[in-house]
């Protein structure tokens, strides 16, 4: 008797958490499917492929859009974001999960946040992500399978979203002015 109520305190001890604690932890892919309305499941370096024929894919940002990142490097399964603005023809907004670690904590939903084009080619095959830890770009360039467009029936489920969540100023970072140095010298 004395063991099972032993077990039973424990077990309401270790139920009852903190609210912090009781936020969820959002993936990225879990994430972009209830914002975007883009119904694919499963990891987000899969999203591009399974998108094929289901879903118009291009190279082009649109507001609506599912960004999809290619693994590489520590980012083994790709990540996916929402494009929440076009703010030129080389950065965007997107709103997205699990990237950037907030208060210590990952898992969590950073809204607005800056990502630049920074490919050779104005493709957007490569781009830098706002990372808050360094309340700047990050210094990796992140491989880009493309953009994933929603469909007419794609519904977004944006409102009942308001967990663990950060807003990040989209801002526009102006290139450094030259004066008299060359392009190639900032290579």
């Amino acid at each position: 008797m004395r063991r099972s109520s032993f077990l039973i305190a424990l077990i309401a001890l270790t139920s009852v958490a903190p609210a912090s604690a009781q936020e969820p932890f959002w993936q990225c892919a879990q994430f972009a499917r209830q914002f975007s309305g883009i119904e694919i499941r499963g990891d987000a370096w899969t999203w591009w492929g399974q998108a094929e024929g289901r879903y118009e894919r291009g190279n082009s940002p649109r507001v609506g859009a599912i960004l999809s990142f290619a693994p590489y490097g520590p980012m083994r399964l790709g990540h996916v974001a929402t494009v929440t603005q076009v703010l030129g023809d080389r950065e965007i907004s997107v709103t997205h999960a699990n990237w950037s670690p907030i208060n210590g904590a990952r898992g969590q939903i950073e809204h607005d946040v800056l990502i630049r084009d920074v490919s050779q080619d104005n493709d957007w095959s490569q781009v830098r992500v706002w990372f808050a830890p360094l309340a700047d770009l990050g210094t990796t360039a992140w491989p880009v399978d493309g953009f994933i467009y929603p469909d007419a029936g794609s519904k977004r489920a944006v409102s009942p979203i308001r967990f663990a969540s950060v807003q990040m100023p989209a801002r526009r970072i102006s290139p450094p002015r030259l004066a008299h140095a060359g392009v190639d010298a900032l290579a």
